[in-house]
């Protein structure tokens, strides 16, 4: 019998069984593909940047995990990357590399007397400030400690530190040095940042429930010490960030909006400052509070329009009132973030939408924003005055799973839903989807709201990552190529992801304080030295006819490209598996190893490929599948059309 070429249709399909796709693939992990082809996807590298912090984190570069990430170019031409985790705000300067804390102050105190007490030989020590409404795991900063107290050097004291919540008036910290006395003495001065989120959603109960003392994560307090409701769902913290021109605003989800001004030199030595009233804080001489009492003061989402420059509050409280409104738009005047009230002189205003319960998320399309509810989709138009913006609903009886689960790639905007994808392009449609019973029946939905996508331009890719069903962490991610229309998926732990044209390589965050540069070599750089990245592709079942003999392989000729690779003789590993039938076990399978005959460690030009040229095998079955792996450092593959010779072999 002649040779056999093993051409599979282009994606993974898992929406059925093996058999049934035959002539497809069916599992996968770290792979693309290119031009109908799969291949390894391209390695990370870390940032290798300090923090600029008196703190260190317990790992890594940052506090917290990390769920959104920002990117924009200063006056100056300095290339800012922020980062806002459940813990913290950062800002990155590529021209130093080093995270500056921005993270805003919400309260600054003076204790003139007794503002610490400490019990002899311990490092624990209390600090007296009441009402102070800190809660645990937040961060203050210590100042103006002048001398030794009961023992503990100021040095000691004078830093930031992150607390434990014991009561209304008190909290405690953990100092190097422990105290040579027991007593209540002594004088500060107190910075505490805003109030810190959750990494994960989580349901409590009791005392406590909603946020430690019954904050809640809209920040809206239920009173210290009080039971809050049985079930109360506490949601992890997510970001919006946008640029204002060369002015970063951030808002942290149900809280308040905050400005961040470049300083002048490089370094960033600045906090992010919260648009209020009250606010009167000036940096670098620029005066950056609002004078306005109409300013949101709590809200879900911010945006900047590109081209009418109008600061817009998703989800945020009314005129005149404290609360929520989740379904509320509000907008600054054009050209002035300051000015909320409106009037006739200006074009600030606000909207409510009509369906749906709430905001869920929002992203800038073609000359509009498309603004996503619980149960429609709205396109947000600026029409100039009187009227300023104009609404209309372009999809209903639709669903979103998170705030960031939204990309827009090729003039279109795709998103997940709660059991299906979709995409929008002048109108709403379904995106098919051959894994949608894989990911659906797959995630924990408890843990929606962590999902989160973004672009990889470079290979016309959408990603999503999500929890898969038994993880509370992101593990797992599915993609959407929409260039070739096809999906593939794998494993990978990611909380955010940023595919900038500011900087070379896509940025993504970990869950070990780091961020890191993907398609960026070979390897796994989060390890030093760097690991492999195992990938591989198994397709699904084929046989011979319609299986009704058994088939005999005894050789298979490779074809494979091993461009790119950093190793010296990448490898890669062909596997045959072959079984009786659909239900059977795989029986024992045949994997050779395929390895380069380049050098590809001293070359420096393309030559034409060469490799293992046949491998000798002996499997035996009535349905085989076929499998390409590599989990060497270096490696870099992509598989062309191997043959393999198939032969009847009888009905036994």
């Amino acid at each position: 019998m002649p040779l056999q070429a093993l051409k599979f249709r282009p994606g993974i399909f898992r929406d059925n069984t093996s058999l049934s796709n035959e002539g497809g693939w069916f599992e996968c992990d770290k792979i693309r593909f290119r031009s109908g082809f799969p291949e390894k996807i391209g390695g990370w590298v870390a940032d290798t940047g300090t923090t600029s912090s008196t703190l260190s984190p317990p790992a890594g570069g940052f506090w917290g995990v990390c769920r959104s990430l920002f990117n924009w170019i200063s006056l100056k031409g300095r290339n800012y990357l922020s980062l806002g985790t459940n813990l913290k705000l950062y800002i990155q300067n590529t021209s130093d590399s080093e995270l500056g804390d921005v993270t805003p102050i919400r309260r600054t105190v003076s204790l003139a007397s007794g503002a610490f007490t400490t019990l002899d030989t311990s490092a624990v020590v209390v600090i007296n400030d009441i009402t102070h409404g800190a809660q645990s795991n937040d961060f203050i900063q210590i100042s103006g400690v002048s001398g030794a107290v009961n023992g503990i050097p100021d040095s000691d004291l004078n830093q930031e530190f992150q607390v434990t919540y014991l009561s209304t008036d008190t909290f405690s910290i953990t100092v190097a040095t422990p105290a040579t006395s027991s007593g209540t003495t002594g004088a500060c001065n107190i910075q505490y940042e805003i109030s810190t989120g959750n990494d994960t959603y989580t349901v409590a109960s009791g005392w406590g429930a909603g946020g430690w003392g019954g904050l809640t994560a809209g920040f809206a307090s239920t009173g210290w010490g009080q039971s809050a409701a049985t079930g109360v769902g506490v949601d992890l913290r997510l970001w919006s960030q946008i640029n204002y021109g060369e002015y970063l605003l951030a808002n942290p989800r149900g809280g308040s909006i905050y400005l961040w001004v470049p300083t002048v030199t490089p370094a960033i030595t600045n906090r992010a400052q919260v648009l209020s009233p009250s606010n009167t804080n000036t940096q670098d001489g620029v005066a950056y509070w609002t004078t306005d009492a109409s300013c949101p003061t709590a809200c879900n989402i911010i945006h900047v329009s590109d081209s009418s420059r109008f600061v817009i509050a998703f989800g945020c409280n009314d005129y005149g009132s404290a609360d929520i409104n989740p379904l509320l738009i509000r907008w600054s005047d054009q050209e002035d973030y300051k000015t909320w009230a409106p009037v006739v002189t200006n074009q600030a205003g606000s909207f409510t939408l009509s369906a749906g319960s709430e905001i869920v998320a929002i992203k800038p399309q073609r000359q509009e924003i498309l603004v996503f509810t619980d149960a429609a989709v709205y396109s947000m138009q600026y029409l100039g005055p009187p009227y300023v913006w104009g609404f209309q609903q372009m999809g209903s009886n639709i669903s979103i799973i998170s705030q960031n689960s939204v990309a827009t790639a090729d003039n279109n905007t795709f998103w997940m839903g709660v059991d299906k994808f979709y995409v929008y392009d002048g109108r709403v449609q379904t995106l098919p989807c051959s894994l949608r019973q894989h990911v659906f029946n797959n995630i924990n939905n408890e843990q929606a709201d962590q999902v989160f996508a973004s672009t990889n331009e470079g290979f016309n890719e959408i990603w999503w990552f999500y929890c898969s069903a038994n993880s509370n962490q992101v593990d797992s991610y599915v993609v959407y190529n929409y260039s070739e229309q096809v999906w593939y998926y794998g494993s990978l732990s990611r909380t955010a992801w940023l595919d900038s044209p500011l900087r070379h390589y896509p940025i993504a965050a970990g869950y070990d304080g780091q961020f890191f540069y993907h398609e960026n070599g070979t390897d796994d750089g989060s390890t030093n030295p760097p690991s492999p990245i195992v990938s591989y592709i198994q397709s699904s079942d084929f046989d011979i006819g319609d299986g009704h003999n058994y088939g005999f392989v005894w050789r298979m000729i490779p074809d494979v490209n091993f461009d790119g690779s950093s190793s010296p003789y990448p490898q890669v590993t062909f596997t045959t598996r072959p079984r009786q039938n659909p239900g059977a076990s795989y029986g024992s399978a045949a994997a050779p190893t395929v390895v380069s005959e380049n050098n590809y460690s001293t070359q420096r030009e393309h030559v034409v490929q060469r490799f293992t040229q046949t491998v000798n095998t002996r499997i035996r079955g009535r349905q085989m599948a076929f499998k390409v792996s590599s989990d060497q450092v270096g490696t870099a593959w992509q598989l062309g059309s191997p043959r393999i010779d198939l032969r009847p072999d009888g009905r036994r």
